[in-house]
């Protein structure tokens, strides 16, 4: 089955703006879309720039691939400016 997985740009300005943690990459196929932090690919894949044809979401630049793929959705973790 086609997966294409993007990262979503708006995801991750609104996380750095108001400290958030949610993920920011997409996971597509015909039947949905997954949201996830990391992604892992077991096989194969094609990276795509296509900037005069982009997804109907927008992106430009896309993973695609006929492999498993496993989205991974880290816990939402609080985020301590103070700690160091």
């Amino acid at each position: 089955m086609k997966t294409i997985i993007h990262v979503n740009q708006h995801v991750i300005r609104r996380n750095h703006k108001h400290d958030e943690r949610e993920p920011p990459l997409t996971v597509k196929t015909y039947k949905d879309n997954t949201y996830a932090h990391q992604v892992h690919i077991s096989g194969s894949c094609d990276i795509i720039y296509s900037p005069d044809k982009p997804l109907s979401c927008g992106a430009r630049v896309w993973i695609q691939t006929e492999s498993e793929v496993i989205p991974i959705k880290l816990p939402t973790q609080e985020h301590d400016h103070d700690r160091h």
